[in-house]
């Protein structure tokens, strides 16, 4: 535990991950191509995001199952190979069908890479610095958007599109045999809770119930969701359609995501490490963080400048290392055996809502410019009525939230005596006390 070794391993799955965020984010800088190349509409592109997207938070729970029997390695490497090949398919595709198929397949390899490089953790690491590392694991696998938003996006604009995926492509052949010299499955845990009896069935069932593990899918979908639909599909198009920024401004921006992530991501890591009661106040500071940005965007009168927009990206940039603390509270509230299919779970929040809002947006701008509203497809006037969207989708996660996290604090109580106060309260209380031993 804890040894060189284990380093060595996380390293080549984390590896694996970063191009996995590479081929996921990779469609976003080619969205104003693609809708050129196949000739299509705004919806339409959208639905080839949406269905990598809803391939990939549907495969979750199976994968998470999977991982729980059979290992890491094995679904690593089927990841790479699933991504090399969709996104070799989508490099020398001329038809939104054939693209549909090649981004299904990308999702499906992306679907089985994120759950298993965060099981690998408890068998090659212990203590605080677990929580700390699913962190490090999303952020660094964060700078996967760097590489699609500035040397993937130069390659496409100056090599055109079959080149440029066609290099994607080979970057996951090579992720895949850094995993097979470099990933093992590390030593049997001991089991931390009884194994439910009926099979692979029950196991899900038992961590679906369990409040906790509801609870880290709330987490994972209210922060998860703005960061998705900005990374994903409509960071992109906004930038260089709605506000007029050229490919290299537009990229460099879209990096911003990233570069935050390597901010935010030690910090809320630190954080959780911390006051690890107090994980679901934090995400709620985060999305309430991103949603002014939000705001202060869409209604900023005129053209947003510069600074606005910076800002915008880095609150939104938060959203994904948020997310991530779904994952660290669901390993919290169950057994051993079965932190591969929470995983499983928590991954379907992001996505899910990612997935609907990305579609959702889509359709409303394709109304709006049908309605003349705006008077072309992309204009940022549609983008500010089009990105409530996700806004909405948000809020319901919050009520979601809400209920799971009375529900866990709840049977915390029941099984083990620990009272978690509201945040205010506890904060009441500990100024009290400042005051009375001062």
């Amino acid at each position: 535990m804890n040894s060189l070794r284990s380093w060595i391993v996380l390293g080549g799955a984390v590896l694996a991950y970063l191009v996995s965020v590479t081929q996921r984010t990779s469609f976003g800088v080619a969205g104003v191509p693609a809708t050129e190349r196949f000739d299509v509409s705004a919806s339409a592109i959208s639905t080839v995001a949406v269905v990598q997207v809803v391939v990939y938070a549907a495969m979750q729970v199976p994968v998470g199952v999977l991982v729980d029997r059979i290992g890491s390695k094995s679904l690593l490497l089927l990841g790479a190979a699933l991504m090399a090949g969709g996104t070799l398919l989508l490099a020398f595709s001329t038809s939104l069908g054939a693209a549909l198929v090649a981004r299904m397949l990308v999702g499906a390899g992306d679907a089985v890479t994120f759950v298993s490089v965060i099981r690998l953790l408890p068998f090659w690491f212990q203590g605080r610095i677990v929580s700390q590392l699913s962190q490090w694991i999303g952020t660094v696998g964060q700078l996967g958007q760097i590489l699609s938003a500035l040397p993937f996006a130069l390659l496409l604009r100056e090599a055109g599109w079959t080149p440029a995926f066609s290099v994607l492509a080979g970057v996951s052949v090579a992720a895949g045999l850094v995993v097979l010299v470099t990933v093992r499955r590390g030593e049997p845990q001991p089991l931390t809770g009884p194994m439910p009896t009926g099979g692979m069935g029950a196991r899900l069932l038992a961590s679906l119930r369990r409040p906790g593990t509801q609870l880290g899918f709330w987490v994972h979908l209210i922060g998860g969701t703005p960061t998705n639909v900005i990374a994903i599909l409509w960071g992109y198009p906004m930038l260089t359609a709605g506000l007029g920024y050229g490919p290299g401004p537009a990229a460099a921006i879209m990096s911003l995501l990233a570069v935050g992530a390597l901010i935010w991501g030690p910090l809320f890591g630190f954080l959780i490490a911390r006051f690890p009661l107090r994980r679901s106040s934090l995400i709620l500071v985060v999305v309430t963080g991103i949603a002014v940005a939000w705001a202060v965007l869409l209604l900023w009168p005129g053209t947003p400048p510069l600074p606005v927009v910076v800002l915008f990206f880095l609150a939104v940039s938060a959203g994904g290392p948020g997310s991530l603390i779904g994952f660290d509270v669901a390993r919290s509230f169950n057994p051993s055996h079965a932190f591969g299919s929470a995983s499983g779970i928590v991954n379907v929040g992001g996505f899910t809502g990612g997935f609907v809002s990305m579609l959702l947006v889509g359709v409303t701008l394709d109304s709006l410019h049908g309605a003349g509203v705006t008077a072309s497809l992309y204009d940022f006037d549609g983008f500010r009525i089009a990105l409530i969207v996700p806004g909405a989708i948000v809020a319901l996660g919050i009520v979601g939230l809400v209920v799971a996290r009375r529900r866990t604090r709840a049977r915390m109580y029941a099984e083990s005596g620990i009272e978690v106060a509201p945040l205010w309260v506890a904060l009441f209380r500990r100024w009290r006390a400042g005051r009375t031993s001062g």
